[in-house]
């Protein structure tokens, strides 16, 4: 059962969920990025030995028909790009499997460590910066992951006014719906 003793929270930034939203959860800042979610993924893990990791962050949209707050299953690495040396497009040299699928439904989401203001080479339902990350750390440590992400902006020209007027109308419905789902909730 989830609870607040053996959950984190992963957030990239706290203006994306201030402490304040969801009291008494444990949630760490891991900061912007695929090697920043790594760390902090890691040193959390190794610090509170967690059951269960919950991500919450903003994403971009690529699919226009998502918007507010939606889950994702699926995870890609958008930017790992060697083609050249007969990889397919998001798969890392030398491994089999080139996204992490949870099981359950819910949207893919492509990671990698740009801002996305135009469809990228791998598409997916939607961008961010860090979840592939945890994805793939969760999977490899056999820990429960849950991501949930508030669409802020479509990936287009207007991305970065649209991302930064987006965190609390996100962090609210975020906090509304984890409160009722999931504390206390088995899943």
């Amino acid at each position: 059962m989830i609870d607040k003793k053996n959950t984190l929270i992963l957030v990239a930034l706290e203006q994306e969920l201030p402490k304040s939203y969801l009291p008494g959860w444990k949630i760490i800042y891991t900061g912007v990025g695929k090697v920043n979610a790594s760390f902090a993924i890691s040193r959390s893990y190794f610090d509170y030995k967690p059951k269960y990791v919950v991500n919450y962050g903003t994403a971009g949209s690529l699919n226009k028909n998502i918007s507010g707050l939606i889950e994702v299953s699926k995870f890609y690495q958008r930017d790992m790009d060697v083609r050249g040396l007969g990889f397919k497009l998001g798969q890392t040299p030398f491994e089999n499997d080139f996204f992490v699928q949870l099981n359950k439904n819910g949207y893919s989401c492509g990671t990698g460590d740009s801002f996305v203001m135009s469809s990228p080479d791998l598409v997916t339902d939607i961008v961010d910066m860090e979840a592939y990350s945890y994805a793939k750390f969760c999977k490899i440590n056999k820990l429960n992951f849950i991501c949930f992400k508030f669409i802020s902006d479509n990936a287009d020209n207007d991305a970065v006014r649209d991302w930064s007027k987006a965190f609390k109308k996100g962090a609210k419905e975020f906090s509304l719906f984890f409160q009722k789902e999931y504390e206390g909730i088995k899943i």
